[in-house]
């Protein structure tokens, strides 16, 4: 408990319980599905599905909605940290393709296209919640280091309840430590470091030369690096923060509601699932430091379907 040594999807209150061949054929079958890996498989596809909806197959839609909507969401998450902003800047992101599709043209691929418009519109929306409140490293150390260490109140049990806490505890203040970073540099190591983007792909996105991404994610790579190798319990055993001292102390401060747990609900898998990236070893402070965003939740995604059906049959 003390180390925070939790498997983040195992516990049985949430986790989906997977083994065998059943597990080998849903991590095949996401990895297949990743729009973000190098000559994505899914390309091809998403072209076909383009001339369908354009043709007026709704259902065609709906497919193509289906395939991105997930990966679009869990950037969004990691970009705006709160899911209900995440939510609306996904749905904002698609009704913009939605209303735009007619105007893709095919000279790059649609992934290209697609997520140009999802990265665009989250380096430029408007600043959520959370991202108001954290703007420095240093003043996250300070209120890291503000937080009253606590002991929990079954230190020795270490019931389901109190895992799950201590699960939202962690995940809450990895992903604030995200938001230290500059936009350009959190969506460069969301993409390059978290989902294992190539730099080649990566470059393509964002539109930027591959050395300029490779530079933008060693820069958020060391940034990232220094604090949690200063602060974080997780990355440095001699430092004393520890996700389950702090997490009564997130509490009473407002960052964790028991009632309300905004990222230890309805996980699907880890995101090395649905982007695999293997290491044999992990090797540098970097990875060890990356290793635990990939072990975070790859999230179920709102369904926005219905949403765009409606704005389809609707009158304007």
């Amino acid at each position: 408990m003390e180390d925070c040594k939790l498997p983040l999807l195992a516990h049985p209150s949430y986790a989906l319980k997977e083994r065998g061949e059943h597990a080998d054929r849903r991590r095949c079958v996401m990895s297949m599905n990743n729009p973000l890996a190098d000559n994505a498989p899914t390309d091809h596809e998403d072209q076909a599905l383009v001339m369908r909806t354009r043709s007026g197959d709704r259902e065609a839609l709906e497919h193509l909605i289906e395939r991105h909507q997930g990966w679009i969401y869990n950037i969004a998450v990691r970009m705006l940290y709160h899911p209900q902003d995440a939510e609306d800047a996904t749905q904002e992101i698609l009704v913009k393709v939605l209303t735009r599709l007619s105007s893709f043209e095919g000279r790059s691929s649609f992934r290209t296209w697609l997520y140009r418009v999802a990265f665009n519109h989250l380096l430029n929306v408007k600043r959520g919640r959370e991202e108001l409140k954290i703007t420095t490293f240093s003043a996250y150390g300070d209120a890291l280091d503000n937080t009253p260490d606590l002991e929990l109140p079954d230190p020795k049990g270490a019931s389901p309840d109190t895992n799950l806490l201590v699960t939202e505890a962690m995940l809450a203040c990895t992903s604030g430590m995200l938001l230290c970073l500059d936009r350009q540099q959190r969506l460069t190591y969301i993409l390059g470091a978290i989902f294992g983007v190539s730099d080649a792909v990566g470059a393509d996105l964002l539109e930027i030369t591959a050395e300029n991404f490779r530079q933008r994610l060693t820069r958020a790579r060391r940034d990232l690096r220094n604090f949690m190798n200063d602060k974080c319990g997780l990355v440095n055993k001699a430092n004393p923060c520890r996700c389950a001292k702090k997490t009564r102390g997130f509490i009473q401060e407002g960052y964790v509601d028991p009632d309300n747990l905004l990222f230890a609900r309805d996980r699907m898998s880890e995101v090395r699932e649905a982007a695999p990236k293997v290491l044999a070893t992990i090797k540098t402070l970097d990875d060890e430091c990356a290793e635990i965003y990939r072990r975070h939740p790859f999230y179920n995604p709102p369904d926005l379907r219905q949403m765009l059906r409606q704005l389809i049959q609707g009158p304007t």
